[in-house]
């Protein structure tokens, strides 16, 4: 959710300020896609203010879930009216351009204060740092999120280490992965996104039971607008089999964020 602005101000510590892409305009996309549910993921650019998403969520009527941001100075009850909303976990940046790695003393404070709420994890990596936080992620305590396939440029293949790395922590209970943001690991930006099929395939096949799926609209910071009709469509190549598009669009969700 991005605002609007005039209601739901964005931070001053923002790196970037993307149009309002408020719940009426959403509404407005879920009708048009023919989706019934979704998971709204906090943005940098509200940073901790996450009255954007609890709006929305509330709004939903337990048809909306989110990953909320917080920090230190959220107390007990400030995450349970989260988690009474629909919030589900919460989420880190570790990406260069959207201000870096959180000090991880912090971190891990914040992860077990979210604990006793079931919550996850959502990490978000640059694909060439994921290798060296592999350590970080053994440590986790409770189930993590990686973002985006980890952002790894398909122009490296299949074989970089980045996706290895990403691959073999898909062995672990623990770890889920979204296939979604094709119009940000593409070498071309523009569709159809043929190039990141093996990846999302690769994921699908090591842990299907563990895998999530997702727009990524509004879409703030890409090379090419994407149509989200265009990604919706792509799902077929991604999970060519329908079965396990049931299970990542549908059941998967409904265990990681808890819808009844």
């Amino acid at each position: 959710m991005f605002g609007p602005a005039e209601t739901f101000p964005f931070s001053p510590d923002r790196s970037y300020t993307p149009p309002d892409s408020g719940i009426a305009d959403f509404v407005v996309l879920q009708e048009r896609l023919g989706l019934s549910r979704a998971v709204f993921v906090q943005a940098s650019c509200h940073g901790t203010d996450n009255a954007a998403m609890l709006d929305a969520m509330q709004r939903g009527r337990g048809r909306y879930a989110g990953v909320a941001m917080i920090d230190e100075s959220f107390s007990e009850a400030d995450i349970a009216e989260l988690h009474e909303a629909g919030a589900r976990g919460t989420r880190f940046n570790f990406v260069k351009h959207l201000g870096g790695a959180p000090d991880l003393d912090v971190f891990w404070r914040l992860v077990d204060r979210v604990q006793s709420f079931g919550w996850h994890i959502v990490l978000h990596f640059d694909a060439r740092d994921l290798p060296a936080y592999s350590d970080l992620l053994d440590q986790m305590p409770c189930p993590y999120v990686i973002d985006h396939m980890a952002r790894v440029p398909t122009a490296d293949g299949i074989g970089q280490a980045p996706f290895q790395t990403l691959l073999e922590l898909m062995r672990d209970e623990r770890a889920w992965v979204k296939i979604s943001g094709a119009e940000r690991l593409t070498a071309d930006g523009a569709p159809p996104y043929d190039d990141v099929v093996p990846y999302a395939r690769a994921l699908v096949a090591a842990a299907p039971d563990r895998v999530l799926w997702g727009t990524d609209w509004p879409h703030p910071n890409v090379r090419h607008m994407p149509d989200d009709g265009d990604l919706v469509d792509l799902l077929v190549d991604l999970i060519p089999d329908e079965a396990t598009r049931h299970q990542v669009l549908v059941t998967n969700p409904e265990t990681l964020y808890d819808f009844g």
